[in-house]
């Protein structure tokens, strides 16, 4: 039997594995080998996700965090090397576009083992962010890319990939699989609302963590004035993110919301399902807003997602808290239209069938 190796090292990463690994384990027509990289390392950014939706233990769990782009990659690629020489899979496959993601296709790529691309083609066409480096690099070493949406099959056209020899397919986004699927789960087995006393009072979820907002703190400030200036009208309630509550904490930034400690994904289901709008710089939390009909305010100057922007299911207005309350205010106003199906059906066993097909 055919093995595959699986990377995965951050919450997005957990969250649309969840669902490709469920199958495979159904489908038993391959195996499947997990590495956790250790990128998202706090038992409420890591372990529990494991737990919640019952990805199978990692067999090899890295530990590489905590240190700076550079050493992280450098570590993993080493790493993921010597693992990949252990296993020798048949593919690996890589999801997103964190430092694991790149570092996982670069050992697999330079020992020769083919390369499966989870969410391939997005761009933010933004080079000074990270993720935008770690994508394009991973796509272009990639042999069979998954692409979500139709945006981004045309990225790679564009790019040439027609000339690259790799395969590309609209494969449709994961994450509406795993919202679908985890969604009745999260009815059951979350008491987030109600511990928190959200049952009855409208509330907006915000989070907020990219390091193009946490680490500037003109721009950290300007956003947490935005959500500020909606706490005086509406609950403002975010999962703090570590890397945001050290800056808080650093330079004494007050916040009239309600913090608290970063939730696993039940809880977020949860929170989604009984908040009024999501503002967020996550590109997960952006389509899962959509998912459970939910405006989004996206605390970014670009998105990936231009399917959102296009069909009114959010707004982009950077870290200027003027913008971030008139969104807020428009969206007291105004209900989007959420008939429109985007980003597929049945995503995870299209996907499991396009590896599978590769592997024969």
């Amino acid at each position: 039997m055919k093995k595959v190796v699986s990377i995965l090292g951050a919450r997005p990463q957990f969250i649309k594995a969840a669902v490709l690994s469920r199958i495979i384990r159904d489908q038993k027509q391959f195996t499947e080998v997990i590495v956790h990289t250790g990128q998202h390392f706090d038992k409420n950014m890591s372990d529990v996700f494991f737990q919640e939706m019952e990805i199978p233990k990692p067999k090899y769990n890295l530990n590489i965090n905590g240190v700076g782009h550079g050493a992280m990659t450098g570590r993993m690629l080493e790493e993921i090397e010597k693992v990949l020489l252990l296993e020798k899979p048949a593919l690996v496959i890589v999801y997103g576009d964190t430092n694991s993601t790149l570092a996982g296709a670069l050992a697999a790529k330079k020992l020769g083992i083919k390369v499966v691309h989870v969410e391939a083609g997005l761009r933010s066409f933004n080079m000074a962010m990270p993720e935008e480096v770690n994508r394009i690099l991973t796509d272009r070493i990639s042999d069979l890319l998954l692409c979500p949406t139709n945006t981004a099959l045309s990225n790679l056209k564009n790019e040439g990939f027609d000339h690259f020899g790799s395969k590309v397919v609209l494969s449709g986004d994961i994450m509406k699989d795993s919202v679908a699927y985890y969604s009745k789960l999260s009815d059951e087995k979350s008491g987030i609302v109600r511990s928190l006393n959200l049952e009855h009072n409208g509330f907006v979820l915000a989070t907020i963590h990219r390091q193009e907002n946490t680490e500037d703190l003109k721009t950290l400030k300007a956003i947490l004035e935005g959500l500020n200036s909606i706490s005086a009208d509406t609950l403002v309630v975010m999962p703090l993110h570590p890397r945001t509550k050290v800056m808080m904490k650093k330079f004494n930034i007050e916040f009239e919301g309600l913090l608290i400690e970063p939730v696993g994904y039940f809880d977020m289901l949860q929170l989604l399902k009984h908040c009024k709008l999501v503002i967020t710089d996550s590109g997960g939390l952006q389509k899962e807003a959509y998912f459970n009909q939910k405006p989004c305010i996206i605390a970014r100057k670009q998105t990936e997602w231009v399917e959102l922007l296009e069909g009114g299911f959010a707004l982009i207005v950077g870290s200027d808290p003027v913008k971030i309350k008139d969104a807020y205010t428009y969206y007291q106003e105004n209900t989007p239209d959420y008939k429109l199906e985007l980003y597929g059906n049945e995503v995870g066993l299209n996907m499991y069938r396009e590896i599978l097909n590769f592997l024969a």
